[in-house]
C-alpha cells in the first residue's frame, strides 16, 4: 500500500473528523486529507497544537477547517452527543473518522499495573472511541459510503510482555473493529483498523527511547494507506486490519 498514489480531488466535498490532530500521525493524516480536498474536524486537547495544523491547512490551500478541543480522558457520552449534533448543524454531513488519539501508558510488569494507569489507558483508547462512535454513527450512515479507521498496533495482533495496559486495549480495538464491520455488512459504512508500524513520532520515542528517530519511517511516509481507506478507492474494503509498513512488520516493532 506504500505504492498507493491518491488522486488529487480524492477526499474533495467530504467531511473528516480527525482525532489526536495536533501533532504525529494525526496532523500528517489532517493535512494529507485536506491536501486532496476534505474539510478535516481537528479534535484534540491541546488548542494551541490545532490551531497550528488549522493554519497549516489554509496555508496549503485546503478546505477551511474546524477544531474542536476535547480531553478524551474526561469526555462523557453527552460531551459526544453534543459534538455529534454541532458537527450536523454546522457540516450537514460526516464523511469519515480517524480515531488516532492513544495513550501509552507505563511499559512494565503486567503485575505492576496500577488501577489508575489502567483506567487511563481504556479511557482513552477504548471507552472514548465506543461512546464516539455510537454518537457518530447517525451522521456516518446517513452520508454514506462513509470510512472509519481506527488505530491498533502490532502488540494488539501478538501480545508482548510489558505492553500491558496499551497493547490490551489494542486488542479491545481490533474487536470493536470486527464488531462494528460485522454490524455494518450491509451499509455503505466501513470500518477498519491500520497499524502505522514503527513510525517517527513521539509516542514511539517515548517507548523506545535509544532509538535513533532517524531510522524510522516519518508520518508522511505511510499516508498512503490513511488516503487509501479514507477515499472512495477503498469502498467494499471493510473488517480488515491493515498494516501501514507491510514491508517493516518485524517481532519488536509496537506502534
Amino acid at each position: 500500500m506504500l505504492d498507493y498514489h491518491a488522486s488529487p480531488e480524492l477526499l474533495a466535498g467530504k467531511v473528516i473528523l480527525v482525532t489526536g490532530a495536533g501533532d504525529g500521525i494525526g496532523r500528517q493524516a489532517a493535512l494529507s486529507y485536506g491536501a486532496h480536498g476534505a474539510t478535516v474536524i481537528l479534535l484534540g486537547k491541546t488548542v494551541k497544537k490545532l490551531e497550528a495544523v488549522y493554519d497549516e491547512l489554509l496555508a496549503q490551500g485546503s478546505p477551511e477547517p474546524a477544531i474542536i478541543p476535547l480531553d478524551l480522558q474526561g469526555a462523557t457520552r453527552q460531551h459526544y452527543l453534543d459534538m455529534a449534533e454541532t458537527i450536523r448543524q454546522q457540516f450537514g454531513r460526516l464523511d469519515g473518522v480517524l480515531f488516532n488519539a492513544g495513550q501509552l501508558g507505563v511499559l512494565g510488569p503486567f503485575e505492576m499495573i496500577g488501577e489508575d494507569e489502567w483506567d487511563k489507558v481504556m479511557q482513552v483508547n477504548v471507552k472514548s472511541q465506543f461512546l464516539m462512535t455510537q454518537a457518530l454513527l447517525p451522521l456516518l450512515k446517513d452520508s454514506a459510503p462513509a470510512s472509519v479507521v481506527y488505530t491498533s498496533s502490532g502488540v494488539g495482533k501478538q501480545g508482548r510482555a510489558y505492553w500491558g495496559s496499551y497493547a490490551i486495549s489494542k486488542f479491545a480495538t481490533e474487536g470493536m473493529m470486527q464488531v462494528l464491520a460485522d454490524e455494518l455488512e450491509n451499509t455503505r459504512v466501513r470500518v477498519n483498523c491500520i497499524n502505522p508500524g514503527a513510525t517517527r513520532t513521539g509516542m514511539r520515542a517515548r517507548a523506545y527511547p535509544g532509538e535513533d528517530p532517524a531510522s524510522l519511517r516519518t508520518p508522511q511516509d505511510i499516508m498512503p494507506l490513511y488516503l487509501y481507506l479514507m477515499g472512495d478507492d477503498s469502498q467494499g474494503v471493510t473488517g480488515q486490519s491493515l498494516d501501514a509498513q507491510p514491508d517493516r512488520i518485524r517481532p519488536q516493532a509496537g506502534q
